[in-house]
């Protein structure tokens, strides 16, 4: 590994423990507010900083992290899918089909500006935020090769 290898690699680990401990904190607070058919604007207001981060670190971990990793196991560049299917391969998450569904709800975040639609993101996040953190936890235990 060179030695701007070891400080791009060292940088986005920084970013990422800092938007993994920024999400945790958040998630900790909206699980208090739930999943419910009608939030206070208060409540939106939590939910809102909630996807945005979830998104973000979603971003972090599959267009930077994972094509990182990658690049120092001297592996192609190849798809966004291709990426996930690989961190798979390596442990690094449990599985592509739920990091697909992560990817997804990604999306929708930015793309959904409707009420109705903001249920089903919800639901997704708060059901996939856990699995988001520990993907942080295996990341950092298999960066240590490095």
């Amino acid at each position: 590994m060179t030695e701007n290898e070891k400080k791009l690699l060292m940088k986005e680990l920084k970013a990422l423990n800092h938007a993994s401990d920024v999400l945790s904190e958040t998630f900790l607070k909206c699980q208090s507010i739930g999943l419910k058919k009608e939030y206070s604007f208060l409540e939106l207001i939590h939910l809102e900083a909630l996807t945005s981060r979830f998104a973000r670190l979603s971003d972090l971990l599959i267009r930077k992290i994972f094509r990182l990793i990658n690049q120092l196991d001297y592996e192609p560049q190849e798809t966004v899918r291709d990426s996930i299917n690989r961190a798979e391969k390596l442990g690094i998450i449990e599985s592509a089909e739920i990091f697909s569904k992560i990817r997804e709800t990604r999306n929708a975040i930015a793309h959904e500006y409707l009420l109705e639609d903001l249920s089903e993101i919800y639901k997704s996040v708060f059901l996939n935020t856990p699995k988001i953190l520990d993907t942080v936890s295996r990341v950092k235990k298999y960066c240590q090769k490095y």
